[in-house]
């Protein structure tokens, strides 16, 4: 990468970092270390709620998922509205008003200290793996087309977020998502218009191809368990999610209890509400726009550069030979690209051939996985594979800083969350009860730096495990749900202590018994299970 890029980016790490530090003069206390003195202004909130969500893991899986499947995958969001209306008539002005440092308190005053224990528990592994995950996205990508060992990427990634976390708190944190919110969306339109700039066809022949090829493809009404992307499952398993992530999850409840009051809680979640779905369709729009750039610009046949070195070495000729039939099966497929272009009637002649090249991709994929023993995941490679290649001097360092902005704003957010968590729930509750805010302080920036060294533990191995976007869905799935029927639970005068420890018990064992003996289920519909089996469980046991 040129120097300049390297220039822009540098620029933005000093920043956020002394800007972090900078604000740490108001964290002396621990109200203000963890709930910023609840003097946070709504749209400072929902900024901070859009970056934490909006992770590397979007800006490199979601566009590639973009380019590879389309933009169906807008579906999982459809239950984001309907999940903050409620949240905002039911938790948010509770757990604002009961003056908890985390949701899981709520529960002890309502249940008792096990059930607390226990949720706050899972949401520490959730968290903790969810954080492996959102590092490891850039840090591969970083590792991969760099040619940087993975440790020295993690650390670059890494050691900026838990220095403006462990000396900021969430004041430093939320004010440094409202800053990387902004750096993103000005990259995502920035990287938008050279693509538009670039391509050889105007805006409305490009979505015309990639309407031809069914990447504009948003709904699927099939009803199908085994769909991860359909409306209904978006809905329903997508609302459940929701409900659970933003009313139970740690890392978006301390958010809203940071803010100046209930009605300023309320506006923060209902800015997500409101440009989330269009915010996520962005970010897939630019995938497909990549992927019908491509249509007319020869793409690599693998993305991942250090795999294709691998694969040239061990499978030279046969490589070589994929190369050559790749190169005309390209040129096949443009020709077919500007005939529907021109006229939708080429569409099967597109399709054919859009086929011919994605077998061709595929058998270059297998000779990458039989080389270095791991699965080539080249989905998480096409963006920045592209940003360095296409983009201009100072746009191509902006997307990457925006990249590295995306996941130091999620991980900020989940170390701060898990080690509230930590403190207040384990620490403070468990094993020493008084204590000065300077030592509670202490304690809180030594629980950010293990969990911060947890989650590099999990990124080498999140890494593995395909598509990014989906593998940090399919852990929170595995959680969410029985966490979200605790707190259902908890709304119901009737339920009882032991009962929902009980139903979080067999909440988590239900999902388990769904996610290994029927794989096939897709994993939205976890979040359903668990909160369901929580819910009836905890209502049978009456104690």
């Amino acid at each position: 990468m040129h120097w300049i890029n390297w220039v822009v980016v540098a620029i933005y790490l000093v920043y956020v970092v002394w800007d972090g530090l900078r604000r740490s003069r108001d964290t002396h206390r621990i109200e203000g270390y963890f709930l910023a003195n609840q003097t946070l202004p709504w749209w400072a909130v929902g900024l901070s709620v859009m970056a934490t969500q909006l992770s590397a893991i979007t800006m490199i899986g979601t566009t590639g998922q973009g380019a590879t499947d389309g933009i169906r995958f807008i579906q999982f969001y459809f239950g984001l509205p309907i999940a903050m209306v409620i949240l905002g008539v039911t938790l948010v002005p509770f757990l604002h008003r009961s003056k908890v440092f985390t949701a899981y308190e709520y529960l002890e005053r309502r249940f008792n200290a096990p059930t607390r224990s226990l949720t706050s528990f899972l949401f520490l592994l959730s968290r903790g793996m969810a954080c492996g995950t959102i590092i490891a996205a850039p840090a591969v990508v970083f590792s991969a087309i760099f040619g940087w060992p993975l440790l020295w990427c993690v650390a670059a990634i890494g050691i900026p977020t838990v220095l403006y976390t462990m000396f900021g708190g969430i004041q430093a944190v939320a004010w440094a998502d409202v800053k990387q919110m902004v750096l993103i969306v000005v990259a995502l339109a920035a990287v938008a218009v050279v693509l538009f700039v670039k391509m050889p066809v105007n805006p409305d022949e490009a979505l015309r191809i990639a309407g031809a090829t069914g990447r504009l493809q948003a709904f699927d009404l099939s009803f199908n368990l085994t769909e991860t992307y359909t409306l209904w499952s978006g809905i329903l398993g997508g609302t459940f999610l929701m409900l659970s992530y933003f009313g139970t999850d740690q890392s978006q409840v301390q958010r809203y209890l940071a803010a100046r009051s209930v009605d300023e809680a309320r506006s923060s979640l209902l800015m997500s509400a409101y440009w989330k779905i269009p915010l996520q369709g962005l970010v897939l729009l630019i995938g497909v726009l990549v992927f019908v750039f491509y249509l007319f610009t020869a793409p690599p046949l693998l993305y991942n550069p250090a795999h294709e070195t691998k694969v040239r070495a061990q499978y030279g000729e046969e490589y070589a030979d994929l190369e050559s039939r790749f190169a005309e099966a390209f040129v096949q497929r443009e020709e077919a690209a500007r005939a529907v272009a021109m006229d939708r009637a080429a569409q099967v002649d597109l399709e054919r051939h859009e086929a011919a090249v994605a077998s061709i991709r595929q058998r270059a994929l297998d000779l990458a996985h039989d080389a270095t023993g791991e699965s080539s995941r080249d989905v998480n490679y096409i963006i920045p594979s592209f940003a360095l290649r296409e983009l201009p001097l100072g746009i191509a360092g902006l997307f990457i800083a925006a990249i590295m902005a995306a996941a130091m704003s999620s991980i900020a957010a989940e170390l701060n969350s898990l080690s509230t968590a930590t403190v207040v729930d384990f620490y403070r509750r468990w094993i020493r009860r008084e204590g000065s805010d300077r030592h509670f302080l202490a304690v809180s920036k030594i629980a950010t730096g293990f969990w911060g060294l947890f989650a590099c533990g999990v990124a080498t191995y999140a890494a593995t495990l395909g598509s990014l976007i989906e593998v940090v869905n399919r852990f929170g799935s595995f959680f969410y749900g029985s966490i979200l029927g605790a707190f259902l639970l908890a709304m119901i005068p009737s339920a009882r202590g032991w009962g929902a420890f009980a139903g979080l018990l067999a909440g988590m064992a239900a999902v388990a018994t769904v996610a290994f003996g029927f794989p096939e289920v897709s994993f939205l519909w976890h979040n359903v299970i668990g909160a369901v089996v929580v819910v009836v469980v905890g209502m049978l046991v009456r104690r």
